[in-house]
This record gives C-alpha cells, structure tokens and sequence, in this order.
C-alpha cells in the first residue's frame, strides 16, 4: 500500500508530505485546489514521462517520492532480484527527480533505474483510475483484459503467446526460405556458368605468384645465363676468391695453436669456404637448367592473362578470392538442389507450430468461457445495487478468422440499462453515469483477482449523486477491506464513508498561490461536508446533514 508521498517544487506545490492509511480514503476539495497537481505527481511514480514545464517556477529541481509497504507482497521479490535491486523486505522507496533543464532520474530504493523498470513496479503496487480511462471501456483490448484478469489464466496465455512467437517466426522464415528458393532457382543458369567458368580454369592457391616469378625468368633467360656463369667463373678462378680462401685456411692452420683466437679463426674461414662453395654449385647448377624457351614463356603469359582477365571480370584481386567465389557458387549449387527438402521440412515445422497453437488458443478461449458467467452475474448484482434494476450485461465472445498476440477471441461487453432495449457495445448506449458505475464495478471485480496493494480513483462518481454515489462509495468501502482504496470526490456521500479524509485547499496569502493538503479531524470533515452540501456558507441544516452522515458510517 502507498504509505507516504512527499512532493517538492512541483507546480503549485513547494512542500508537501502526505502519510496514508489502510483501507478506505477520500480526498476532496474545491475545483483548481490542486487535486490533480497532485495525481499528477503521484503519476510520476508510475512512470508517465516528465515534463520541465512541470517544476515549480524559479526552482532548480522537483522530488516526487513514494514510500509503498510491500510487507504482504512477498511475490515481488522475484522482480528485485531479476532487476539486481536492493530489496528491504517490508517498504519499498521509489523516486522521481526533474530538473529545469529537462533531465530527469529515477531511483528504486535509492538505486538509479529506468522509466520501463519503474512502470513495470508501479503497476504492480497502484493502480491510478482517472476519468478519461472511463473511455477504456469501448477498447476490446481492455475488454478482453478483464476476462483474463478474472480468467487467472497466466500461465495459459503465457503458453499461446509463446506459441504465437514461434509460430509467427516460422512464418517468416518460411517465406523467406521461399523467397530465396524463388529468386536462386530463377539465376540457376546464371550461378551454374560461373561456376563453370571458375571451374574449367583449374585455380589453385599461389599460382599467379609462381606464374610471375617464372615469366620473370624465361623473359630474362639469356641475361640470367651469362650474370651466373660469370659469377661462377669469378669464384672458381685460382686468382679469385675460393683458391685464396683455401690458402688463407692452410696458413692459419699451421698457427692456429700458438694463437689465442687461432682455432675460432679456423673454423670461421671454414665455414665460409663450404658456404661459397655451395654458393657456386647452386649457381651453376641454376644457369644449367635456364633456357631460353619461347613455347614456356608464350604459355606462362597466356595463363597470367587468363587470371587477370579472370580477377577483372569479378572484380577481385587475387586468385585465392576467385577461388573463394567458385566455392560459394558451388555452395549456392547445392543450396538449390536441397531447397525442396528445407521447404518441406520447414513446412512440417510450421504445421506442427500452428497445431500447438490452436491447441493453446483452445486452452486459452476456454478459460475465458468459463469466466463469462461469474464475470456477468457479479456485474448485474453491483449495478442493480448502484440503480439499474433492470440492467443486462453480457460477455460476447466471438472466434476471430486468424490467430493474433492475444489469442483468436473479440470480446465484446454488451449494455442495456432498460428492460425494452436489446443489448449493444457499452460505448453506444451507456451514457457518463452510467459508465461510471459500470467501470467501478470492474475495478470492484478486478480487485479481487489482481492482488494490487492500492487503487486511486479520480473522480469515479461523475456523472451520479444521491443514494447512487452512497451505493457506490459502499462498493468502495467493500474493495477496500482488501487492498487500499484511495478516492478523489466532490460528492458529501463519497466523502463521508472514507476512514480517513484529506482536504486538498489553495494558500493565496503570500505573494505566489501554493497547494497545500491535510488530513481532517472529525470536526473539521463536518465542516468539509457541510461546505460539499451547501456551498461556502454553510447552513445550520447543511452541518447537521454531514453529521448525520459521519454517524451513518
């Protein structure tokens, strides 16, 4: 339940702190006090987004912050834990910041938290019934809600709705498989040739790399012959470097052991006397096997030209990216020729996907069925209580022609108020009061199945006075044995029922007008109702009216 709400800065409102109550509670006040500043505030809580224009002139920053009583909720621990929030156990702080420059925050027991995370809380801990959700009743969505809510079938429409996603993305794959098949089965020509065409040219990894390196050579045999056999002779020369080498090896080994550094010099001069031996072998031995070959060098130019023709036609770079475009045709190949096994699988995937869902669509329409009559009689015995004696109300439930996210049910509330009037949709017969009443009733209805700790109705009475608001505030009274009622009114009968009574009031003495609200002792509600009854000057009878009413309750 709400325990407190404290407001700061925050339209008309500098400072203001409210502590609430158990069961039954009415605020009233004169039309502008300030009622719906403070719903307004309150509706931050819940996570409607915040607007700048809302702080209070010439303040930097507004605070709205609710302190709720959880103690009975222990159900709500599940969501502190999948949120990674602090969780007291008996209350529960949430907190809404603003400031002029249009930033706002929100805290859950002083942890920063988003909107989504707030609402998704609050919904669970108040519910705010203002007047213009009076209009909910002509929505079938909401319609079909309060069958559910009475239906309790959560885990049935969990199931559909898991269905459903699944059954939908099977859809979707599906005729996206198709579309492929479609479209690759349309260019299998195309894909086959170019196919072909990457595979006749027998590619292989570091071709054209060897390929230049060859043409290099054949184009240069001549050149390369006569550089290597010069450089062989120059070695080989008994006046050229392996024969001085080798007597410089001769000399240093009749030394070498009367010198410190003798045997290091030894082994150095041998190592690179076998090094440039080796050196001329593999020389001579490459001038030999160089030839100048006209055939060779015309069939290396001829492939490169092939590659690069190739490379250009597909634009890519080397051949090892033609090579990865021949294996992805080769893969779209077999893709085509494996689409009508996919297809028929998929097929079968989905069949079996659409039977699940007709069977959890069936779970579900039942579960709705059976809550039709309960759902009809609890609403015709509240109504005929508010005034309507000769009230009809049905529950229409009717198959819809595809399956949706809530099923394949349209639920429609059909009204009457008259005994020579056949049923239609509530939002073409009902007139205000009418609604009013009916819209209680659900609430009254809901409330016992939706264990929601409070709900705050602005002004539900619209539309009634007399004996139907004093039936409508017992109604009230009633719900509010089980959860708290919190209830906005201009009507004295309201008023007079509640447990406790607030009186929201207008201070114009300073130089700016600030809304301010208190709770009312039993003198002071006297006066208040008297004041409902009979205006700003109040009668003797009009005092002795709200007592009579006080003690009636």
């Amino acid at each position: 339940m709400l325990k407190s709400l404290h407001i700061s800065n925050y339209a008309l409102i500098s400072e203001l702190d409210i502590n609430f109550e158990e069961g039954f509670s009415v605020i009233t006040g004169e039309t502008g006090a300030g009622k719906s500043i403070i719903l307004g505030a309150l509706s931050l809580i819940l996570g409607q987004r915040a607007d700048s224009k809302s702080i209070k002139i010439d303040a930097d920053k507004c605070i709205i912050e609710a302190e709720f009583d959880i103690s009975k909720y222990k159900h709500l621990d599940t969501f502190f834990t999948q949120n990674e929030l602090d969780n007291e156990g008996n209350s529960c702080l949430i907190r809404r910041e603003l400031t002029n420059t249009g930033k706002s925050r929100a805290f859950i027991n002083d942890t920063p938290v988003s909107l989504n995370i707030i609402k998704d809380l609050s919904n669970r801990l108040i519910d705010i019934h203002s007047q213009h959700e009076n209009l909910l009743l002509s929505n079938t969505a909401y319609q079909l809600e309060v069958v559910d809510t009475i239906a309790q079938n959560a885990t049935s429409y969990i199931s559909y709705q898991q269905s459903y996603t699944n059954w939908k993305k099977l859809q979707q794959e599906l005729k996206q498989l198709q579309k492929t098949a479609d479209k690759q089965s349309s260019d299998i020509d195309y894909i086959q040739f170019q196919f072909q065409t990457l595979t006749d040219a027998k590619l292989f990894e570091n071709e054209q790399e060897e390929l230049e390196v060859e043409q290099d050579t054949l184009s240069h045999s001549e050149e390369i012959k006569s550089e290597l056999l010069k450089a062989y002779q120059l070695l080989e020369n008994e006046q050229m470097s392996l024969p001085l080498l080798k007597e410089s090896i001769a000399a240093l080994s009749r030394i070498k052991s009367y010198i410190p550094s003798g045997d290091d010099w030894y082994e150095r001069l041998q190592s690179v006397l076998i090094e440039l031996k080796d050196i001329s072998a593999e020389m001579i031995s490459f001038e030999e096997r160089v030839e100048f070959n006209p055939t060779r060098l015309e069939i290396v130019e001829n492939r490169l030209s092939e590659l690069f023709t190739l490379q250009k036609k597909y634009k890519v770079l080397t051949v090892s990216e033609l090579i990865a475009l021949r294996n992805e045709f080769d893969k779209k190949l077999q893709r085509i020729d494996s689409f009508d096994e996919e297809l028929e699988k998929m097929t079968k995937d989905l069949q079996n996907a659409e039977n699940k869902l007709s069977i959890d669509a069936k779970l579900l329409t039942e579960s709705r069925l059976k809550a039709v009559k309960p759902i009809e009689e609890f609403l015709v015995e509240q109504l005929t209580k508010l005034g309507m004696p000769n009230i009809q109300f049905q529950v229409a439930i009717s198959p819809l022609h595809d399956f949706t996210e809530n099923g394949i049910d349209e639920v429609q509330f059909l009204f009457s108020a008259n005994k020579n009037r056949p049923v239609q949709p509530v939002n073409q017969i009902a007139s205000g009061g009418e609604v009013s009443r009916l819209m209680l009733a659900i609430k009254s209805l809901m409330a016992n199945k939706a264990d929601l700790p409070s709900i705050i109705f602005d002004e539900i009475d619209t539309g009634v006075s007399g004996e139907i608001a004093h039936r409508m505030a017992e109604i009230m009274q009633t719900m509010s044995a089980g959860m708290q009622v919190i209830t906005i009114t201009h009507l004295p009968q309201i008023a007079a029922k509640g447990a406790q009574h607030y009186r929201v009031y207008k201070d114009e003495s300073a130089d700016i007008t600030q809304t301010h609200i208190q709770r009312l002792t039993s003198a002071e509600r006297i006066n208040e109702l008297a004041q409902m009854l009979s205006g700003k000057n109040i009668t003797e009878a009009a005092l002795k009216n709200a007592q009579e009413l006080l003690a009636n309750n």
